[in-house]
């Protein structure tokens, strides 16, 4: 007997997550559904399913904001296709969350019919996007490079620049991922150098602008 398709939906809405699963079992009886709240319960999540097959992600939840969750997952688990689910609908949003890896874009304005239209797509392999939206524009240069450069950070880089731009010291970082100063000072090293810039604060906001962190903290400085 074939697995079911089993699919984790990640948002820290319990109305949005209903709707949601209401709306892929209208479509998909079949399939197996899992919720998560944050990043940590989609970590857990990972750990128990081998056999995930899709991630609809939201862009702002706790341990998330903007691009960062999508830029940890793909780093982490690169055969699992993550969708963006989203409240918003901009163009440029839906292109960065291309150039970050997601597999497609589901606002969440869209009905039933249309989730799965796109869910059906990307789990045959394909990338879907809103067919009203024009994705044409281009990231000005200094900003494509900025994305491609952020799109080489490790898993473990990427939660180092998550808890920088939160203002925590490297002590408090090295406690959180269980590991020693010395660990997260290698860890900022190399975020720095594949961000081309030459200090802790330049990299918050540099990854700030794009929105692939939280806000700046005054707290995150040398």
């Amino acid at each position: 007997m074939p697995q079911p398709t089993t699919i984790l939906i990640a948002d820290d809405h319990p109305l949005f997550r209903g709707a949601l699963r209401q709306a892929l079992g209208s479509i998909m009886p079949e399939a197996s559904v899992i919720e998560a709240s944050g990043l940590d319960e989609v970590m857990a999540a990972m750990a128990r399913e081998r056999d995930l097959d899709l991630i609809l992600l939201d862009l702002t939840m706790p341990g998330v904001q903007g691009f960062s969750g999508l830029m940890y997952l793909r780093a982490q688990h690169p055969d699992v296709p993550v969708v963006i689910v989203s409240a918003t609908e901009e163009a440029l949003v839906i292109r960065r969350a291309l150039d970050f890896g997601a597999a497609g874009f589901i606002p969440k304005s869209l009905d039933a019919e249309h989730i799965g239209t796109a869910v059906n797509a990307v789990l045959a392999g394909e990338t879907w996007t809103p067919p009203d939206v024009d994705l044409s524009t281009l990231e000005d240069k200094e900003t494509g490079e900025l994305v491609r450069r952020l799109a080489r950070l490790t898993p473990q880089q990427v939660r180092v620049l998550m808890m920088l731009s939160e203002g925590l010291l490297n002590k408090q970082i090295a406690y959180e991922l269980g590991v020693s100063e010395a660990t997260v000072k290698a860890h900022v090293s190399a975020i720095l150098q594949k961000l081309g810039v030459d200090s802790r604060t330049q990299a918050v906001i540099a990854a700030a602008r794009i929105g692939t962190t939280p806000r700046p903290s005054p707290a995150a400085v040398e």
